[in-house]
């Protein structure tokens, strides 16, 4: 179908066939050559093997995008590294779920088969969310896919394991962790939630050794009091200084607690005095290492009470043991009162169990050493994050750090290369020699080898070319969540091991949440699939509006999440993912237009051709400030700045204004010189939009004649300040301002659509543009006429219109009285407001100035209804 066939932009028709075309010229598989300081990288923040593309995918990967395809388009050798994680908990839960289905488990076909039946599943599922970042049209290096558990990829992760042992940083200890009783296995941070739960608050008396009265404390837990070892009190809490250095007994178990004096207790929480559990609470752990205290585990790996607990506990689960506590505590007369408290309460994203910090022997990796220089690296400039607030955020974290538990109990991961043999312990990146060893069951932390990601990928140990072309990797972009989980991470493992930091700057993008303002979840209907926006497809439960969406296409996606993003959580709007495809079709129909008056054999010059009109001087002008603020923006990571700059420019200006003005130029027979004009700015336009929205501008490319090679390997336009001309700029400014009021007036007074209303125009500036007005408006300029029956300002002067068929006058004396009392109240307004002593003494001079202006602006058109 050719052009003039078609009014609207098809996404559907257009998409995979122009992903095809890059795919297949092999610009996103840059030549490992030259320097990381004059190449551009980015390494991809891995998605899980198991994962579909989600919201968040779609934003960052739209920003990443962007910026790879702005660096290629300005003559960058520019590698988007790409890859997926073998997200070790959650691949393991997948398969372990299949394995249930099949009445079997992971135990009984034991490790090396459910390790082989995990790479089945990676081999069926992993290029999911790859074939899907394809759609929205990620110009990623395809060509040199990575994934965590590679060969090469594992032998990096071994040798970091192996040196960082070496050099004292790895050890092994019992320490506290996040224990998840779901997947019988330690998990990080990243994979703990937070959930508000109302728990009941006891009040529970121990008393005290002496004999002479109890000390009284407040727990939503009486479960874990089995394992107290202390209560503690604030040394400058006069109602418990006596107590400090005494005991009392714990109820139930009879065991004696010391009653110490810490910082850290909190006077006005509870009662002031707090019961230390050191094997079942982060701070009480800290507290009780201070102090020496004892280190008692009462619920074990599998949520259930130890034979520590006692044996009327022993075998409940924590909750079924906190009714028998507080049953035994009812026997005793120990509970003094109760009360709701609502809180936070951790708990595992992957099993959805409550969380047990528990005491566990894992393997650790000491911090302080590696923390120091990623401090350095931020406070000195070297790594730059933005916004500033994720900057201190970063560096308040890693100043107060603490060790990091590495090791998970898993199968599927990187396995810890330490084997034992009795009293031995060897590590190594290869197995030992001789009989009876046995390996560490063990892997190591997700985060572990994915903070090896910017350099690993490039093939280090190995110094390989793409290691010296490619890193450091220039931009990072990420969500806040994995700012210390990852970023921090990386920040300390490339100073340690590729001797270099690992980008130089990192953008926290922000979070699109629900349109009603909650976090996007298939589980509460909340989430929106990015390929239903792109194809069409169902909207979620969230929605007020049913229905599918339409297919909007991956450019109006692309566009509305860049528009949309900023520095903070945003609301999905789907009126912006609309705005993005009005542009589509806005773009194309300008593309349109012009080809269809462009003559046979005229094709894209080689470079802008000098203007000979005002518009075109305009437009050439204009066309210079929108890709200096596109390139500014995009510099300071302001991607929704970048998009409205594509919007103003392309729709009001160029669109609204310029091509309209063009028109009778181009459709003179003898146009050359006009469409080889109009072509190039269409050109330079096409190509400043591209790394925002690259299909639609890839496809009209295409069809310009003359521009032969793919618009994505083609000169990004860089602005020309000689090219700007300020005065042409204001001039036509004014005639815009001025068609738009004598528009205005028209709608007002229901003048007939088609007709031309005599006038004449009464102003200064307007003498290369009073035939665009004249047209654009519908007027009818000349120095003649009989007494004007109207008045309309505009910039500069006024137009006096004059009686004709075309206005009904008694429609305009009526409209023009309701517009002079409308105008009058406000005056009245203005001048009370000004006339207020108190506003003008303190308001900033600014707004009492911004009044005035007003008043002014209203007296002055109340002058020209007279």
């Amino acid at each position: 179908m050719g052009l003039e066939d078609r009014t609207r932009y098809d996404p559907d028709s257009s998409e995979a066939r122009v992903f095809a075309r890059w795919f297949e010229s092999g610009r996103f598989h840059p030549e490992p050559e030259g320097t990381a300081a004059e190449n551009y990288s980015i390494a991809i923040p891995p998605p899980n093997v198991t994962g579909a593309l989600h919201m968040g995918h779609a934003l960052n990967g739209s920003i990443q995008d962007t910026l790879i395809r702005f660096a290629r388009m300005r003559g960058k050798r520019a590698k988007w590294i790409l890859g997926t994680d073998h997200a070790g908990i959650a691949t393991q839960t997948q398969v372990e779920r299949l394995l249930k289905t099949e009445g079997t488990s992971r135990e009984e076909i034991g490790r090396e088969a459910f390790i082989e039946r995990v790479w089945r599943w990676r081999e069926q599922y992993g290029d999911t969310i790859l074939d899907q970042f394809k759609r929205l049209g990620a110009s990623c290096d395809y060509e040199e896919e990575r994934f965590t558990l590679d060969e090469s990829y594992a032998r990096a992760v071994l040798k970091v394991f192996v040196t960082l042992y070496d050099k004292g940083l790895i050890y092994r200890d019992n320490y506290l962790v996040n224990w998840d009783p779901g997947s019988q296995s330690a998990i990080s941070d990243l994979e703990v939630e937070d959930r508000e739960v109302t728990d009941t608050l006891y009040y529970v008396d121990y008393p005290l050794a002496s004999g002479h009265g109890s000390i009284t404390v407040a727990t939503v837990r009486p479960e874990t009091m089995l394992g107290d070892t202390a209560i503690a009190v604030h040394p400058d809490d006069d109602r418990y200084t006596r107590l400090v250095g005494e005991t009392a007994i714990l109820p139930i178990a009879g065991r004696r607690l010391r009653i110490i004096a810490d910082d850290y207790v909190k006077p006005e929480f509870g009662t002031g005095a707090l019961k230390i559990t050191p094997g079942h609470d982060p701070n009480d752990f800290e507290i009780g290492r201070k102090h020496g205290l004892d280190e008692l585990t009462v619920i074990g790996e599998d949520g259930r009470m130890t034979e520590a607990a006692g044996e009327r506990f022993a075998g409940l689960t924590a909750l079924e043991a906190r009714e028998e506590v507080v049953a035994a505590l009812r026997e005793e007369g120990r509970i003094n009162r109760t009360e709701p408290y609502t809180h936070e309460v951790p708990f595992s994203q992957r099993s959805g169990e409550r969380i047990e910090p528990l005491i566990s022997l894992q393997w650790f990796m000491k911090m302080d050493e590696l923390a120091g220089p990623a401090i350095a690296a931020v406070e000195d400039g070297r790594v730059r994050i933005h916004p500033e607030g994720q900057r201190r955020r970063y560096l308040e974290w890693l100043k107060n750090i603490r060790p990091w538990c590495i090791s998970r109990q898993l199968w599927w991961g990187h396995q810890i290369p330490v084997w034992y043999r009795d009293a031995e312990t060897y590590v190594g990146m290869d197995p030992p020699e001789g009989p009876g060893w046995e390996r560490d069951p063990d892997v190591l932390d997700t985060w572990f080898s994915s903070g090896l990601w910017p350099f690993a990928t490039l093939g280090w140990p190995d110094q390989t070319d793409e290691l010296k072309a490619f890193y450091p990797t220039d931009v990072l972009s990420t969500a806040r969540d994995i700012l210390f989980l990852w970023v921090a991470r990386m920040v300390f493992m490339g100073l340690e091991f590729a001797g270099d930091i690992p980008f130089d700057d990192v953008y926290v993008h922000s979070v699109v949440q629900a349109p009603d303002g909650r976090r996007m979840s298939k589980s509460l209907g909340t989430g929106i699939d990015p390929l239903a926006l792109i194809d069409g497809g169902p909207r979620p439960p969230v929605f007020t509006e049913g229905g599918d969406f339409p297919a909007y296409g991956a450019d109006a996606v692309r566009y509305g999440l860049l528009a949309m993003s900023s520095t903070q959580d945003v609301r999905f709007n789907e009126g912006t993912i609309a705005e993005g495809r009005q542009l589509a079709n806005k773009l194309f129909n300008a593309t349109r237009l012009v080809l269809l008056r462009v003559p046979e054999g005229v094709t894209l010059p080689d470079t802008v051709p000098a203007p000979t009109t005002v518009e075109d001087t305009w437009i050439l002008s204009r066309l210079q400030a929108a890709e200096a603020e596109f390139a500014e923006a995009i510099g300071a990571f302001e991607f929704h700045r970048a998009s409205r700059v594509l919007y103003r420019f392309i729709y009001a200006e160029l669109c609204d204004w310029y091509l309209e003005m063009l028109k009778p130029r181009l459709y003179e027979e003898e146009n050359t010189e006009t469409a080889e004009f109009a072509l190039s700015i269409l050109g330079e336009t096409l190509a400043m939009a591209h790394p925002v929205i690259p299909f639609v501008t890839e496809e009209l490319w295409s069809l310009i004649p003359g521009t032969g090679d793919l618009l994505m390997s083609h000169r990004w336009p860089e602005p020309d300040a000689a090219l700007r001309d300020i005065e042409t700029e204001a001039e036509v400014a004014r005639a815009i301002e001025a068609t738009q009021a004598l528009r205005t007036w028209r709608d007002g007074v229901r003048a007939a659509p088609g007709a031309r209303v005599p006038a004449r125009l009464d102003a200064t500036g307007y003498e290369r543009v009073v035939e665009h007005v004249a047209r654009l408006a519908r007027f009818e300029f000349s120095a003649n006429g009989d007494e004007p029956v109207a008045t309309v300002g505009v910039p500069g002067g006024t137009v006096l219109v004059m009686a004709s068929d075309a206005v009904d006058m008694e429609a305009e004396k009526k409209r023009a009285a309701e517009r002079a009392e409308r105008l009058r109240a406000d005056i009245k307004r203005v001048e009370g407001k000004l006339a207020n002593e108190k506003f003008v003494a303190k308001a900033p001079a600014e707004v009492v100035q911004a009044e005035r202006d007003k008043l002014a602006k209203l007296q002055k058109e109340l002058e020209e209804l007279s």
